[in-house]
C-alpha cells in the first residue's frame, strides 16, 4: 500500500495520463519570486484579524502522521510543546493564529480493493479523537461550538473524512462517522469509487451514480458537508445539482490558474456561488504553481523512462529523486496562493473563499514558499491586505464564510430531519 508521503508522486502519473493542457492564463501567471510585501504593519494587522475571525483551516493530516510515525501511540507525544517532526502542534497552531482545525481521517484509496477501508478509517478516527483531548484542544460539532471554544482560548477541533471509499457503500457507516464528529466527507480520493468518479482517475460513472446522489442527500439530512476536493468535474456538477445544503472544497485551487485535475473549473466556481458553498485554498506546491501541471507531466515522463531502464524500485526512486533535484520544484509562493484567491473572488465572489492548507508532513519544501508550516498563515493574509483586501474580506476568508455555510448546512439538516427518514438502502459491494 502506498504511503500518504508518496501520494504526490502518484499525482504525476495520474494527472499526466489525463492529459490536461496548460491554459494560456496559467502560462502567463506572474513569477513566484516577486515580493509578497508582508511588512510588519500588515503582518500585525493580519494576525489581529485572524485572532478575531476565528481562523479556520479545513484540512490537516496530523492523524495520519501520528499513525505513520508513532503507530497511533500518543503517550510519548506532547502536542503542547513543539514537535518538529510533525505537521502541527499547539504552539505552532497558536503562532499561526489558528482558531479551529479540521483533522483529516485519511486512508489510501487502495484499501477499498482489499476491503479494509473502514477498519483503517476507524484507526484514524481513534487517533483524531484522542489527539483532541490534548491540552489546548476541544472538539467542536457545530458552528456555535467553534465560536464558543475560540472565545474560551482553546483551539476548536473537527474531523473531515477524506474519501468516500471509507464508507464502504453503507449509509449506516456515514451516520456513525457523523456521530463520531465528522463534519465533511470528501466524496473520493485519488481513485474512483463505486458511486463517484475521482479527478485523477478515468471516467467510469461520469459523475455520481444514483446511489451517490442518495448519499449526498443523506449527508444533507445528517449535517455533513459534501466535500468536492479530489472529485471529477462531472462529480462536482452532479453533487452541486443534488445538494440542498452548501458544499465545500476542503483543499482545492482554481483550475484557470493551474489546470491540475484536482482544481476547480470556472463553471463550477459559479455553481458554488449559487449553492452558497466555500472553496478552501490549498498550499501544496504542485496544486498551486501555474506550471505545476506541466512539471508533473515532465516528471511522469521521466519516471516512465527510468522504469524502462532500471530493474529495481530502489534504483528507480534514486534516479527520479536525482531528476527532481536537477529540475527543481514547480515555482510557487505566497503570491501564487493569493493569485488563486484573487481568481476565485473574481468568479465566485468574496463570500465563497476559505483556507484548507493540506499540511501532511513536516517538510516546507512540499508547500508554497513562505507557507511551509502552520505558523505562516498570517503572511498570506498580509499579502491579501497588501493587495487591497479589506479587514472584512480577511475575516470572511479566514473563517466567517465557513461558519456561514456551516450554519446553513445545520439549518438544512434540522429541516430535513423533521421530514425525511434515514437512508437505509445499501450500495452494491463488489465481490
Amino acid at each position: 500500500m502506498t504511503s500518504r508521503r508518496t501520494f504526490l508522486a502518484q499525482t504525476a502519473l495520474a494527472a499526466a495520463a489525463l492529459g490536461n493542457p496548460l491554459s494560456a492564463l496559467a502560462a502567463a501567471a506572474p513569477d513566484a519570486a516577486r515580493p509578497a510585501g508582508d511588512d510588519s504593519a500588515l503582518l500585525r494587522r493580519s494576525e489581529a484579524l485572524l485572532a478575531q475571525a476565528p481562523f479556520i483551516d479545513t484540512h490537516n493530516d496530523l492523524p495520519s502522521m501520528l499513525l505513520e510515525l508513532h503507530g497511533g501511540d500518543l503517550s510519548g507525544v506532547d502536542l503542547g510543546i513543539p514537535q518538529p517532526t510533525l505537521c502541527a502542534d499547539v504552539p505552532a497552531l497558536r503562532a499561526g493564529r489558528v482558531g479551529a482545525q479540521y483533522w483529516s481521517v485519511f486512508v489510501e484509496s487502495a484499501t477499498q480493493k482489499m476491503h479494509v477501508a473502514l477498519h483503517e478509517a476507524l484507526r484514524e478516527f481513534d487517533v483524531a479523537l484522542r489527539l483532541m483531548r490534548q491540552s489546548g484542544f476541544e472538539q467542536a460539532r457545530t458552528a456555535t461550538d467553534i465560536e464558543r471554544i475560540h472565545r474560551a482560548g482553546r483551539i476548536a477541533c473537527l474531523i473531515g473524512v477524506e474519501g468516500g471509499h471509507m464508507v464502504e457503500n453503507s449509509p449506516a457507516t456515514l451516520r456513525i462517522f457523523h456521530e463520531l464528529g465528522a463534519r465533511y466527507l470528501t466524496l473520493t480520493h485519488w481513485d474512483n469509487i463505486d458511486w463517484a468518479d475521482a479527478a485523477t482517475d478515468r471516467a467510469e460513472h461520469y459523475g455520481l451514480t444514483e446511489f451517490g446522489r442518495q448519499l449526498v442527500r443523506e449527508m444533507n439530512r445528517l449535517g455533513l458537508f459534501a466535500d468536492l476536493s479530489h472529485v471529477s468535474p462531472d462529480t462536482m456538477r452532479d453533487a452541486l445539482r443534488v445538494s440542498r445544503a452548501p458544499v465545500i472544497f476542503s483543499h482545492s485551487n482554481a483550475y484557470a490558474i493551474n489546470p491540475h485535475p484536482r482544481n476547480v473549473p470556472d463553471d463550477v466556481l459559479r455553481l458554488v456561488r449559487d449553492n452558497g458553498g466555500v472553496v478552501h485554498v490549498n498550499f501544496i506546491r504542485p496544486f498551486v504553481s501555474p506550471d505545476g501541471q506541466a512539471w508533473m507531466e515532465r516528471r511522469a515522463a521521466a519516471l516512465r523512462e527510468r522504469r524502462e531502464q532500471l530493474a529495481s524500485e530502489a534504483a528507480i526512486e534514486k534516479a527520479i529523486a536525482a531528476w527532481e533535484q536537477a529540475q527543481g520544484p514547480p515555482r510557487a509562493g505566497i503570491a501564487e496562493v493569493a493569485d488563486h484567491i484573487d481568481h476565485i473572488r473574481r468568479v465566485a465572489g468574496i463570500d465563497h473563499i476559505g483556507i484548507g492548507a493540506d499540511f501532511y508532513k513536516a517538510d516546507a519544501a512540499e508547500m508554497a514558499t513562505g507557507l511551509g508550516d502552520v505558523t505562516r498563515y498570517p503572511h498570506l493574509f498580509a499579502e491579501l491586505l497588501r493587495r487591497g483586501y479589506t479587514d472584512q474580506d480577511v475575516l470572511q476568508i479566514a473563517g466567517r464564510n465557513h461558519l456561514r455555510a456551516m450554519r446553513r448546512m445545520e439549518q438544512v439538516a434540522a429541516e430535513l430531519q423533521r421530514s425525511e427518514a434515514p437512508l437505509i438502502t445499501e450500495g452494491v459491494k463488489p465481490a
